[in-house]
């Protein structure tokens, strides 16, 4: 079979393609290496799909060119995904910030999508590993079932993250065979590790959840932090974790909504332990583990007013120094990818090489956590479809 389009990636983006390009009358043949296609859609949002955002724009994207998705971004829409999923009849609500779940389960998404597939006529061949794609007259792609020829080739293979679902770099190495630049990958929206040291003294706040602000350099996110028994996770941390860099410190505002300062100082009369009063604001067992690091405690009239206005900037600015991350096997996404220098940001098609085209998260555009990068999937893989 030698199709018009050969799209490498049964997932979000490579789907959406595929839709819209048999839409249009050309044959399609989606190559997915798994036994089933849509796999990283049947586990996201906790098995109930966060498949977009309704706020979504190229601020909640990271990239070498932040201005990249806006093209994409504009031409299919949140509204316009949401379409889809009320056309048929997917029941959903939204979390918070714009976030869209499923009220039932991640598998209408992917079942709607497969449907769609059906309906268009998109051919998707099960267990066929790409290995390579060569140059000739046609595209030659090589696959464990054999080669097939086409005159277009989608490379929609994801990341790193998940490795558990058979993610490989053989979309990257595709570009780079095509003499494309990769921008180095690295885990994004990932929780962060302690050293040995911060892990000893808070070990036994795992599972400890507290509202905060979460800065690092100019980027900060107001969300929910997590203890784990490696190091802090939960929103907050995941969205920060895109923008950190090793040796970099993370800065936690631990009240982020009520002024410490004031209220500490006009409980400086008191006989109550500090330990007593600050767990009126947070958590107890985090209350005395901070304290045994930063503020012994002790009754509140024998601490000077000055040293509660110190005590409650520290706990405003609270600094971790995280010794990593937890790599790509807790990753959600991949930070980094194919360079879109050198990609249409209208076609999602190589410049220098016509009829090969990148989308969704093999490409250099990552999203905030949130359904952002469903939808830059789902705009992305419309994008090139639209464009084949």
């Amino acid at each position: 079979m030698n199709p018009d389009v050969i799209v490498i990636g049964g997932g979000a983006a490579g789907l959406m393609c595929a839709i819209t390009a048999a839409r249009r009358g050309r044959s399609v043949v989606v190559a997915e290496h798994n036994d089933r296609p849509a796999n990283k859609i049947l586990i996201s949002g906790g098995g109930r799909c966060n498949f977009t955002n309704t706020g979504a724009t190229a601020d909640n994207y990271l990239s070498r060119n932040p201005d990249f998705c806006k093209s994409a971004l504009a031409r299919f829409t949140p509204h316009h995904f949401i379409e889809w999923v009320e056309r048929h009849g997917i029941a959903y609500h939204e979390k918070k910030l714009g976030q869209l779940f499923c009220d039932d389960s991640s598998r209408r998404i992917a079942d709607m999508l497969l449907r769609e597939c059906h309906d268009s006529g998109v051919k998707i061949q099960l267990n066929t590993r790409v290995d390579d794609v060569e140059p000739a007259n046609r595209f030659r792609v090589q696959t464990s079932r054999g080669p097939m020829e086409t005159t277009n080739v989608v490379v929609a293979t994801g990341g790193l993250s998940f490795p558990k679902l058979g993610t490989s770099d053989v979309g990257h190495r595709i570009a780079q065979r095509f003499g494309l630049e990769i921008i180095p990958t690295r885990p994004a929206l990932v929780p962060l590790t302690f050293s040995r040291q911060d892990l000893d003294l808070f070990k036994d706040l795992s599972g400890i959840s507290l509202d905060v602000n979460l800065s690092c350099g100019k980027k900060s996110f107001r969300e929910q932090l997590l203890f784990t028994h490696r190091g802090v996770s939960g929103p907050a941390v995941l969205q920060i974790s895109s923008y950190w860099k090793e040796g970099q410190p993370v800065t936690v505002d631990l009240s982020p909504d009520f002024p410490l300062g004031d209220w500490l100082a006009s409980k400086q009369h008191e006989r109550t332990e500090l330990v007593n009063v600050l767990s009126l604001k947070l958590p107890r067992r985090f209350v005395q583990i901070w304290c045994e690091r930063h503020a012994h405690s002790r009754p509140m009239n024998q601490i000077a007013v000055r040293h509660l206005r110190e005590i409650a900037a520290a706990l405003h600015c609270w600094q971790l120094r995280p010794a990593g991350t937890e790599g790509y096997q807790k990753a959600e996404v991949t930070l980094g990818g194919v360079c879109t220098s050198g990609l249409s940001s209208k076609t999602m098609g190589a410049k220098n090489v016509p009829g090969l085209y990148f989308v969704g998260e093999v490409v250099d555009v990552t999203g905030h956590l949130g359904g952002y990068n469903f939808q830059w999937a789902w705009a992305s893989g419309a994008a090139a479809g639209s464009n084949i």
